[in-house]
């Protein structure tokens, strides 16, 4: 079934640097984008992910149960799907957006689902005791969660909150199907037109990589930040 001969292979086809090196700076014009929507996407997503963390743990009915809902939706649902809803469906009830709008929020949206669980498991890792402590100072709800809870949980969440950027930054490649014009779609544009497909997704894997590596960097430095609030 698997029958193939070496001599079949054409591996001088699998990439070619000539063509790699002239169409570098075109998909190069797509990285802004790429970061620009990964970035207005996980803004969005960590301010509404952590008023649903809150929500989700609250033990208000009226708030606990939207949040679980909506957590649970957009935990549930593919991102490709929601992002033509925003973009190819609103326009029937007479919502246009544009395309990077439509992505920012899809992305934002739907990243606030996982941002919510990440900012509960993170918020509820800190000592109780440091609630009660905080009370015992007459310090009020919002003065004990800025001055003393988030500081503490921000360190915890970090890992996991990068992840969910990275995902971001990879999953901003979806938006190319709705004519954003970021890094994959200039990929596109040129296997379009010199029908070497394999070069320029191979060439976008390349560009992706270092451009996570930089985060994963930014990443480590922002632990170290915040690991001064969980030495004892």
């Amino acid at each position: 079934m698997f029958d193939l001969e070496m001599d079949q292979v054409q591996l001088d086809k699998l990439f070619d640097w000539h063509l790699a090196w002239d169409s570098l700076p075109f998909l190069l014009e797509g990285v802004p984008a790429t970061l620009i929507v990964s970035f207005i996407g996980m803004a969005i997503g960590l301010v509404l992910g952590f008023f649903l963390a809150l929500g989700r743990g609250s033990n208000r009915t009226v708030l606990r149960w939207p949040s679980r809902l909506y957590i649970s939706f957009m935990r549930g649902t593919p991102i490709l799907v929601f992002l033509f809803i925003l973009y190819a469906g609103l326009p029937v009830i007479g919502i246009e957006l544009s395309a990077f709008l439509a992505a920012s929020l899809a992305f934002g949206l739907n990243s606030a689902g996982y941002i919510a669980e990440i900012n509960r498991s993170s918020l509820s890792s800190v000592d109780k005791g440091q609630w009660e402590s905080a009370k015992a100072l007459n310090l009020g709800y919002w003065q004990t969660m800025r001055k003393i809870i988030l500081p503490q949980a921000t360190r915890i969440a970090i890992p996991p909150l990068t992840n969910v950027y990275l995902d971001l930054v990879k999953a901003t490649s979806l938006a190319a199907v709705i004519t954003v014009p970021e890094l994959f779609q200039k990929a596109q544009i040129v296997a379009g037109r010199t029908y070497d497909s394999m070069t320029m997704y191979i060439l976008v894997a390349l560009i992706y990589w270092p451009i996570c590596i930089i985060i994963s960097a930014l990443q480590e430095r922002l632990e170290k930040r915040f690991n001064r609030y969980l030495e004892p």
